[in-house]
């Protein structure tokens, strides 16, 4: 069978960790622009904390330093992305993921009126993609919500922040209604619980009780969600607004019922902002979870009768890794991930940051989320960080990732052959850029090499990884050739 003749390859980015200019043309700071350069951080408190405290927040407001800041310089894609997009055009990209950074359009979230100088940048780089006859992919919350959102409101806990975020898709969706027609309302909904300042833009310390206000500001957000896609599909004619969710595949430890257990409990929880978005209800079992941790959701009268009547048209995700569980964590060996900590599977290698790879695990993913959404899908991050080496000749010999990415799309190839209704598959990152958990260049995961280090030394310039023809001849044969 294979894939779908209009399936959407290409590659995603996010806005906070490429584009730099973080003081420029009127943009305000995000969470993203205090997010320190940490490479040593421990994943197991990065997961609640990343030592954000509103102490450090205004000590990071006093600065204009980027070198320990890394995310307020990116990659200067802000300036570069002509060239970029050239490249990505080379590839032969069908689609490009990106963000639209929300203190570009209204820098401090609060504003009634937006940034023209925001709307006009991004109206450029969609001219841009589209001259390289690329289709956006557009995000709206890619963990950089306005920073004084986050210190004024504690972010997403405040029920007044829906009306802000719908101010600034509208605004969006009014200006770029001829130049986007996919959208992405949260990036990693999920993540609230993981990582609830980046995600949501909740200060611990503001926090009388951390676990409630995660809840609340699921909840939010889940609201904004759905009136921002009922906004999108009343003002751009023939639009589809998809979900975004991390795909944390998780295993039983063994065949004991305890660990089996442990494992449904866990995929249950992951599942849950997906079951939102998709059927517009909370499941039964995450209510009663509720009701056990007394987490008591603030509603409006109409709340459910939003969520029900404005589900989204497709579900995305990215996959990185697959987890094991067991009744007793004294059974297994941690690893870190994307922000997570879980049980290192024996039967898997791992990356050179501990990320376990696991090809069959997409397959898993795949069939189990149309198993049970019956929503077309979207791959809009899977990818691997690793030690690249730029040679003497300016060459990245990354056999390794070209490894990676062909038992990838195998495996992925066979959950459509199986039946799954897959739209396209987006590579994180094609360029390299700065990492989201630990602000470091030196975790590079592109087919596109950036002479640029973790303190932001270098020059800049961009160059092909061997990989980089690989994936071009892949798109070419629309993954019918994987080499």
């Amino acid at each position: 069978m294979g894939l779908r003749k209009d399936f959407l390859w290409g590659g995603a980015i996010a806005a906070n960790q490429v584009e730099g200019a973080w003081n420029v043309d009127g943009k305000g700071l995000s969470v993203a622009d205090v997010a320190m350069y940490k490479p040593k951080v421990d994943v197991k408190d990065y997961s609640k904390q990343v030592g954000v405290t509103s102490e450090s927040i205004q000590e990071a407001i006093k600065t204009d330093d980027t070198t320990y800041y890394p995310k307020r310089r990116g990659i200067d894609f802000y300036h570069r992305y002509p060239e970029d997009m050239k490249l990505f055009g080379e590839l032969g990209f069908k689609t490009l993921r990106i963000s639209i950074a929300w203190t570009r359009i209204f820098p401090t979230g609060e504003e009634t009126e937006p940034n023209q100088e925001g709307l006009d940048y991004y109206k450029d780089v969609f001219k841009e993609m589209h001259k390289n006859n690329i289709e956006p992919l557009v995000t709206l919350s890619h963990y950089e919500m306005p920073l004084n959102l986050a210190v004024k409101y504690n972010g997403w806990v405040d029920r007044r922040v829906i009306d802000m975020f719908r101010r600034f898709c509208d605004a969006c969706f009014k200006e770029f209604k001829a130049d986007v027609k996919y959208w992405l309302t949260f990036n990693e909904i999920d993540s609230v619980t993981r990582h609830p300042f980046t995600s949501a833009g909740i200060i611990p310390d503001k926090s009388n009780n951390l676990l409630q206000d995660e809840y609340q500001a699921f909840h939010n957000q889940f609201v904004a969600s759905a009136l921002v896609t009922k906004d999108c599909h009343e003002i751009i004619s023939g639009s589809q607004v998809g979900c975004m969710l991390t795909k944390l595949t998780d295993y039983p430890n063994s065949s004991d019922p305890r660990d089996v257990l442990a494992s449904f409990n866990k995929n249950t929880m992951n599942y849950f902002p997906g079951d939102v978005q998709v059927f517009g209800e909370y499941p039964a079992l995450v209510l009663n979870f509720l009701k056990k941790h007394h987490i008591k959701i603030a509603m409006e009268p109409n709340d459910l009768e939003i969520l029900k009547n404005n589900t989204v048209d497709f579900v995305s995700f990215s996959y990185y890794m697959s987890m094991v569980s067991s009744y007793d964590e004294n059974n297994l060996e941690l690893t870190a991930g994307n922000t997570i900590v879980g049980g290192k599977n024996p039967h898997l290698e791992t990356t050179d940051w501990g990320w376990t790879v696991d090809p069959v695990g997409l397959r898993i993913s795949l069939l189990q989320l149309y198993d049970r959404y019956h929503k077309p899908l979207f791959i809009v991050e899977n990818g691997m960080g690793a030690k690249d080496v730029l040679t003497v000749d300016k060459k990245v010999h990354d056999q390794y990732r070209i490894d990676y990415f062909k038992a990838h799309f195998r495996e992925m190839i066979k959950a459509v052959d199986s039946g799954v209704d897959l739209m396209g598959y987006t590579s994180w990152a094609p360029i390299d850029l700065v990492s989201a958990s630990t602000s470091q260049m030196s975790k590079r995961y592109g087919f596109i090499y950036v002479d640029e280090d973790d303190l932001g030394k270098g020059t800049l310039n961009r160059y092909k990884k061997d990989s980089f023809s690989w994936y071009q001849h892949v798109i070419a044969t629309n993954g019918q050739d994987l080499g």
